[in-house]
């Protein structure tokens, strides 16, 4: 297992201009990061393309592996014109996610008012289409794919394998997020269970987590089911992280395990604590 930081953790820094993607590489090391997660909020590649190259000089001069490059797509669109542009666009990210050095990508796959069983359903075929025609591309690359359970369309452990089985590509699989599942009102554990073995990275996270009928006030944002959620340091939230690390490690799971910080605290306490918090737990699994 190696344990790093997705610089989204520090999304407030880098948003704020108090930090640069330099500074969350040093960061991670200090704080005891194997890698660095790569995903451009607070900064961005495709616009900044000297930043690639000064990632995996600071990298390599920190000791860090960089694991996965994450971005946002969309192919749930309007026209068969937007849905080659933006199959064209992820592709010219996978070149992105070559230069960083990366074997992994994650890119996001829908988005949509309707997230019914029915409208997955609908959509499935031409969505894992778009996504097999990436991972083709990327396997000139030696670079694996995946699909986050992310984003309320395709959230569930279920829909997530479904989508897996429709691409049939050795090289697509999923970054499992532990979190993400109670977005959708699943279990994090059983949600956990169900992906693991199609897993290419691992998100570790932490939520506060209140009932429907219990408004908690300013902060929060709601599940699928009307649930609250608000994010918080990993161990000291509501999902029960250390039965999920104890699943982790017991599966004999060796690869990337990346911290995503996404409360409300200073991101540099809720990333600093994260990271020694699951070190622990994974020591003590």
């Amino acid at each position: 297992m190696k344990l790093g930081l997705s610089s989204y953790s520090l999304y407030q820094a880098l948003n704020k201009g108090t930090m640069t993607i330099a500074d969350v590489i040093d960061f991670t090391a200090d704080h005891g990061g194997e890698h660095i997660e790569i995903v451009p909020l607070g900064y961005t590649l495709t616009e900044q393309p000297e930043l690639i190259d000064l990632i995996v000089t600071k990298a390599a001069e920190r000791g860090l592996e960089i694991s996965n490059y994450a971005i946002g797509a969309n192919f749930l669109v309007d026209s068969e014109e937007a849905y080659q542009q933006e199959i064209a666009r992820v592709k010219k990210e996978v070149d992105i996610a070559n230069r960083l050095g990366v074997k992994l990508m994650r890119h996001d796959v829908a988005s949509s008012p309707d997230v019914s069983i029915a409208n997955f359903n609908a959509n499935i075929d031409r969505l894992a289409d778009a996504c097999r025609e990436i991972a083709e591309y990327a396997a000139t690359y030696g670079i694996t794919t995946s699909v986050e359970n992310h984003g309320y369309f395709i959230q569930h452990s279920d829909r997530v394998q479904a989508l897996i089985h429709a691409v049939n590509m050795p090289n697509f699989k999923t970054t499992l997020d532990v979190g993400n599942f109670l977005c959708a009102d699943e279990p994090p554990l059983a949600g956990v269970k169900n992906n693991l073995p199609y897993a290419s990275i691992v998100h570790i996270k932490d939520f506060y987590v209140r009932p429907a009928g219990e408004n908690p006030g300013e902060g929060f944002f709601r599940s699928t089911a009307g649930n609250y959620l608000r994010g918080a340091v990993a161990g000291q939230g509501d999902i029960p992280l250390r039965d999920i690390i104890r699943v982790i490690k017991s599966s004999g799971y060796d690869g990337y395990i990346s911290l995503e910080f996404e409360g409300l605290e200073d991101c540099t306490f809720g990333a600093r604590n994260g990271l020694s918090n699951v070190r622990r737990f994974w020591d003590e699994a």
